[in-house]
């Protein structure tokens, strides 16, 4: 019984083994089996469709052989969700790089792996938003395992996102120094044309990323100065932002073709273009809102629509995602002694949802002390100045003006009386309702809203901000804009040349140390802006006579009378030395302008959870305990739970 036992056993172990490979000519014996050589096979991942590849290959980096195995596995319900668990941050780009994992690259049969540096990159700068949720770093991300170097061959899995995949096509190279290709470009047409942009002028320019749009797309800065990527004492800083409403895109357009007339008529020697850049640091942010660009492109130039791509991919209005400091200003405006600057960011505002690109200006607002700026936009032909917020919330349209009424003023007009259509006496034309202001107006006095860009650029930094509305059609035919440029060139140039006016200095204590975040105060301004790393400062000032002050903790104020000329086109130079003293009498300025802003800073380690979520232990969590609440992202799976995203595990 036992022998016939062992004879069953063994015949059906036999039975199970693989057939041998065949030898040639064996394979229509039936006694062998032929080995299927793995090809390339069309993506068919939704979470993987938009990756800059179209071909995978079955088996993939983790052995899984097919797609319904990697749609049922927690590795692809992991990229699938990461968007949600992250509140967008480090997405698309998280995704892509595990699509490029999961479905890798296939060519010619073979596989691509992506490259490590890439994995390393993105690791270093998004390992803090899963400690943030209390998630480990996925074991399929892990770069040394799944990524090769670029010696190996490899390819960049987010080269899309930076717009390294859709380039315009080359130019004829006969083509003049000063050729511009008045077009709509096309988010990765716009980074191209930046690039090489600040190639050509490397001497001068550079580009960089404040950060990323909802989507991953950088928000790319081309900057001119004469020693880019740093700030030079006594140089003003001047930034341009456009396409704040993704469906107004001539702002945009215009930044491109400035940068690169700034590029040209440098290298050509131009004197006014030359004598802009030596003394002045210029940062155009020509699309603040790409997400939104391409719904609106999506319709076509000539859709004249308000609605289609205004909005970022959050469905969020950027000009109305900024913190209300508006508001608190109005509040404070009837305390003697209380200052209406520098106000800090409210915690409750975090508790709502803020846009990632919103956080990116903030945090550059932060990083760079900004003088002047200006905000392009479309749907109307005037320039608008703070404030934007009615001293009366249930006012529509009331005059609301800034202790800085004067400057602003003169601001709005440097842009409006050099722009022809704009001066143009004419009120049968686009912007004509505002004729008789000579272009330009209050803003909450056009009509009031809350949480704009300009209101928080005045309030809570040095940055003075004006509005353009550059033209009455949102989105116009590509033969427009060549005019269109034309009518609004020597008003950008004009504008930016108005952060040399008022007075600038240095203010140092008896030994040549500069001071940080001295006051400089204007008598009769209810509005201070403060001094640089360096010691260095720009008070933006109409002609006239002054009682300027400086003014430190520990320090001993001291008051100059400057009187600037009607004629006077360049800051003039006031410095201070500050005395240091034992007792500081002013109570209100006890406090540095660091510890103005609350010690926990969210804006630096914004954390949309901890608001809603009970508060975890870093370093890992004791045996036991509840799982972490976004576990339940992965209930639907019985077995072959993400254990592995446990930091406890």
């Amino acid at each position: 019984m036992v022998l016939r036992l062992l004879l069953l056993l063994g015949g059906l172990l036999k039975a199970t083994e693989p057939a041998p490979r065949c030898e040639t000519g064996q394979e229509t014996l039936g006694q062998c089996q032929t080995v299927q050589k793995a090809k390339c096979v069309d993506i068919a991942l939704s979470s993987c469709t938009d990756v800059a590849y179209t071909q995978m290959m079955y088996p993939n980096f983790l052995d899984q052989k097919s797609r319904e195995v990697i749609e049922y596995s927690s590795e692809y319900i992991l990229i699938s969700v990461l968007h949600n668990l992250l509140q967008g941050e480090c997405n698309p780009d998280l995704r892509l790089l595990g699509c490029s994992v999961l479905a890798p690259q296939c060519e010619k049969d073979k596989v691509i792996k992506p490259c490590r540096h890439v994995c390393e990159n993105l690791k270093k700068n998004c390992l803090p938003a899963f400690d943030a949720i209390d998630m480990a770093w996925p074991y399929f991300l892990d770069c040394d395992r799944f990524f090769a170097g670029e010696e190996e061959g490899c390819f960049d899995p987010l080269a899309k996102l930076r717009g390294e995949v859709d380039v315009e096509e080359d130019l004829p190279s006969d083509l003049p120094a000063t050729f511009i290709q008045f077009k709509h470009h096309s988010y990765s047409q716009m980074v191209s044309t930046l690039k090489k942009t600040a190639s050509k002028c490397s001497r001068i320019a550079t580009t960089y990323s404040i950060g990323r749009s909802f989507e991953g797309k950088d928000l790319l800065v081309i900057e001119f100065s004469t020693k880019p990527g740093h700030h030079e004492l006594l140089k003003p800083e001047f930034k341009y932002i456009g396409n704040m409403h993704g469906n107004e895109v001539v702002g945009k357009e215009l930044l491109i073709y400035l940068a690169q007339y700034l590029c040209s008529e440098y290298l050509l020697g131009n004197p006014r273009i030359q004598t802009l850049i030596n003394n002045t640091r210029i940062h155009l942010l020509p699309s603040l809102n790409p997400d939104g660009y391409e719904l609106a492109a999506e319709e076509g130039a000539g859709y004249n629509g308000w609605v289609i791509g205004r909005q970022t991919a959050q469905n969020l209005d950027l000009n109305r995602n900024f913190p209300d400091l508006t508001s608190e200003a109005y509040s404070r405006a009837g305390i003697r002694g209380a200052r209406l600057d520098h106000i800090p960011i409210p915690q409750s505002y975090w508790w709502g949802k803020v846009a990632p690109e919103t956080k990116a200006v903030m945090k550059w607002l932060r990083s760079i002390p900004f003088v002047l700026s200006a905000s392009l936009h479309g749907g109307e032909l005037v320039v608008t100045y703070p404030y934007d917020y009615s001293r009366h919330p249930m006012e529509e349209k009331m005059f609301s003006p800034t202790p800085d009424e004067k400057m602003f003023k003169m601001l709005a007009k440097a842009y409006a009386d050099a722009h022809p259509v704009i001066s143009d006496r004419s009120e049968l034309r686009c912007g004509g309702n505002f004729v008789k202001r000579g272009g330009i107006i209050n803003g909450a006095e056009w009509y009031s809203f809350t949480g704009g860009m300009a209101d928080f650029n005045y309030l809570h930094t040095n940055c003075f901000e004006v509005t353009v509305e550059v033209g009455c059609e949102k989105f116009p035919l590509e033969e427009e804009l060549f005019t269109i440029w034309h009518e609004n060139r020597d008003a950008l140039l004009n504008y930016m040349e108005m952060v040399h006016r008022g007075i600038k200095g240095i203010v140092s204590d008896k030994f040549g140390n500069p001071i940080k975040n001295a006051r400089i105060s204007v008598r009769g301004i209810q509005h201070d802006v403060t001094t640089a790393a360096d010691g260095d400062y720009w008070r933006l000032l109409p002609p006239g006579t002054y009682i300027i002050s400086a003014q430190a903790v520990g320090y001993s104020r001291v008051m100059k009378r400057v009187t600037l000329p009607a004629k006077m086109k360049r800051a003039g130079r006031v410095d201070f030395v500050l005395r240091p003293v034992e007792a500081w009498p002013n109570k209100l300025l006890r406090r540095s302008m660091e510890d103005m802003y609350d010690p926990y800073d969210p804006l630096e380690l914004f954390d949309p959870h901890a608001q809603h979520g009970q508060p975890e232990a870093r370093g890992g969590s004791p045996p036991g305990r509840e799982k972490p609440w976004w576990w339940s992202y992965f209930s639907s799976l019985d077995l072959h739970k993400p254990l592995w995203l446990l930091k406890q595990h």
